[in-house]
């Protein structure tokens, strides 16, 4: 992963990955998780996404990882929360509540570190990854979360169109990295309205994983 290349994104405000608004996905699908109100998520390269709000919403307790601190101190200045800062080995902690955010290195964060979470809701951390990198992500995510249930995102398009981030994870892949730890299923394979970054068709991938 390029930090550079995501610091100069988030320093220069190029972050049209970023919704502005809660993810139409999680608000169908997250029903599937089964969690009750007081469940902990871990959400992987969380960014300053919409989707921690409503999340809080319901009554769970959220966690994330991200490397960026400008993301999550723009998080916390939109949630109008001035956090509680702290420094736990190579990372920056912000808290507040059921609110805790790990800013520094994800490969970094151990389980101790982590806590124990209920599930991840992975709607940008697999696709942000090259290929040669997306195999040491989901073998640590597995090991720092003891196979949680989990609510993935992915894509599907044409790699030689268009360079990622956001990359193409095809279905093979995602099978390949999780098929001998979870039961997996296809919850929505639909392709995206207009084009991928306005420039080619791409379809969208919803998973549930549960062990």
């Amino acid at each position: 992963m390029d930090i550079d290349f995501w610091e100069d994104k988030w320093e220069k405000n190029q972050i049209g990955f970023h919704l502005n608004e809660v993810n139409p996905i999680l608000v169908k699908y997250y029903g599937e998780l089964s969690l009750d109100k007081n469940a902990r998520i871990f959400l992987p390269l969380c960014g300053k996404t919409q989707d921690i709000v409503w999340l809080l919403s319901k009554g769970h307790k959220i966690v994330g990882v991200e490397f960026s601190e400008l993301a999550i101190q723009q998080l916390f200045q939109e949630l109008n929360i001035k956090p509680n800062i702290t420094t736990i080995a190579n990372f920056k902690r912000y808290s507040t509540g059921g609110l805790d955010i790990f800013v520094g290195d994800f490969f970094n964060l151990t389980s101790e570190m982590l806590g124990c979470v209920d599930a991840v809701y992975d709607r940008a951390a697999l696709v942000a990854l090259p290929l040669a990198m997306r195999e040491k992500y989901t073998a640590h995510l597995r090991l720092i979360t003891k196979d949680v249930p989990q609510l993935l995102v992915t894509f599907i398009y044409d790699q030689n169109l268009l360079k990622g981030p956001p990359f193409s994870v095809s279905n093979d892949e995602v099978h390949k990295h999780y098929s001998k730890y979870y039961k997996i299923d296809l919850l929505e394979n639909s392709e995206l309205e207009g084009k991928f970054k306005g420039k080619v068709t791409a379809q969208e991938s919803v998973w549930l994983l549960k062990k």
